[in-house]
Order: C-alpha cells, then sequence, then structure tokens
C-alpha cells in the first residue's frame, strides 16, 4: 500500500491513513433509502508481515425517486485508521438502484511506513458509507457492516517424543504459537494463550481433542500424556478477536 497526498482521496487513491474518528454511532437514514445489501468477499481478513491481503465490499442502496450517489466507502480501524479502496466501481442495474463495489488491500510491510497496519487496527472494522437519493433522502451506514481483520497466527509442526513409545509409557508433545506483529513485521510468541491438543487414532480420520496447554511468554508448548495407541498428535489454535485460527502439522508416533 502506499501512501498518497490528500488531494488525491477524493479519487479513492488513498489506501491506509490515520484518522480521528467521532465516537461510532448506529445507522441513520431519512425516507424510503436504504441499502438493500452489503456483502464482504471475506468475513475476516488474515494479514501476515509480508503478503498483502485483498478485500471487496459490495453493496446495493435503493430509493423510490433513484440513488443520486454512493459516497465514502470507507473502512474504519478499530484504532481509528481508515482505508480508503484503491479501485471503485458503480452501476445502475434499475432506475430506482446504484451497485457499487470496493477494493481493499491491507499490508503491514507497506513500502512507506505511514501506510502500514499497525497492531492496535486489529480487530473488527466497520463499514462508512452513504447513499444519496434524488429527492433529498439518504441513509448512512455507521456501524452495522461489519469484516474482522485479523494477525496471522503460526504453530509450528507439532512433535511428540518419544518415537516409537512403549504403551503405557510417558509422551511429551511440544510446539510453539507465534503470531505477525504490524509494529516490527516479525513473527512474536503468542503468551498466555489456551491451544487445545488434539489426537487421530490410526485407521481413523477424525482428530478428538484430549487437553489443552497454555503457552510460555515465548509462545512455546510442552504437555506429557500417557501413550495409549497409535496415531497422530497436533496443536489447534482457535483464534482470538484480533488473530487468526490455525492448525499445526501432525507428528504421528507408533507404539511398540
Amino acid at each position: 500500500m502506499r501512501i498518497r497526498t490528500a488531494a488525491t482521496v477524493a479519487g479513492g487513491a488513498l489506501v491506509l491513513l490515520p484518522f480521528l474518528t467521532p465516537a461510532a454511532q448506529a445507522d441513520t437514514h431519512k425516507g424510503d433509502t436504504t441499502f438493500t445489501s452489503v456483502t464482504f468477499s471475506k468475513s475476516t481478513v488474515n494479514v501476515g508481515v509480508s503478503a498483502t491481503q485483498y478485500l471487496t465490499v459490495t453493496a446495493t442502496a435503493k430509493d423510490g425517486s433513484g440513488i443520486k450517489g454512493i459516497y465514502g466507502g470507507k473502512l474504519v480501524s478499530p484504532a481509528g485508521r481508515i482505508a480508503f479502496p484503491y479501485s471503485a466501481s458503480c452501476t445502475r442495474p434499475t432506475s430506482t438502484t446504484m451497485k457499487c463495489a470496493w477494493k481493499y488491500s491491507f499490508d503491514a510491510n507497506a513500502s512507506d511506513d505511514y501506510a502500514d497496519l499497525r497492531n492496535a487496527d486489529a480487530g473488527t472494522w466497520h463499514l462508512d458509507a452513504e447513499a444519496a437519493a434524488n429527492d433529498q433522502d439518504f441513509y448512512t451506514l455507521d456501524t452495522s457492516k461489519t469484516v474482522r481483520i485479523k494477525r496471522y497466527a503460526k504453530l509450528t509442526a507439532t512433535q511428540a517424543t518419544p518415537e516409537p513409545v512403549v504403551k503405557g509409557r510417558t509422551l511429551t508433545v511440544t510446539g510453539t504459537l507465534t503470531r505477525a506483529s504490524w509494529d516490527s513485521n516479525a513473527y512474536w510468541g503468542y503468551a498466555g494463550k489456551s491451544v487445545s491438543l488434539q489426537f487421530k487414532k490410526s485407521g481413523t480420520s477424525t482428530y478428538t481433542t484430549v487437553k489443552s496447554a497454555t503457552t510460555d511468554s515465548a509462545g512455546k508448548l510442552k504437555t506429557t500424556l500417557t501413550a495409549n495407541a497409535s496415531g497422530t498428535w497436533r496443536w489447534k489454535f482457535a483464534g482470538s478477536g484480533t488473530t487468526s485460527p490455525v492448525t499445526a502439522t501432525g507428528d504421528s508416533v507408533a507404539l511398540k
């Protein structure tokens, strides 16, 4: 993402900038103007530290007198930063409706640091747009349409030792949970998070959660259990409001 001068904002070229927004309010409207549909190409966008991620938002508005225009089309982060679309297009499917599609990019490692995502931006973003009708009616979307922009998480391949293991003996399972830091463009240990340990018995296709463990200050996981059957062990993190879910590659262990 690249930051542009303020003069280009009206053209939709600006992608992401800090902005002091007023407190979020409920949608407002006048007359029979309404948004008949608002859709997101993804319900959640998981962003790491290098690859740019994309999102398309499509909105259709209707009014008996016809829609003069749909304005705004910006996404607002929990920290009050704004993403403007890098491209926008609108059509008139009927005499009373207008349909607009806005495309956004999200990047933690842009060529200009000013345009980068920050950790404080992770969470629920809301669409801010207004449909204006020819008869002066309007409908403003303030907080009702949302999408999650999350920090991408990783789990190292599960390690279960010893391999093979004697039935009834202790098996030690380890792993590491990290997540993207948009502030430093690196992955750091995700501390204090509960992660499920799952097991799939040999000859079956379904994993079952056996127990859970909590990551230490470096995001490391370690637990022990009694080995009673051959099969595959894996760690699974359910995610959080700001961080993506992730499942580790499993480690197969046979009994001897």
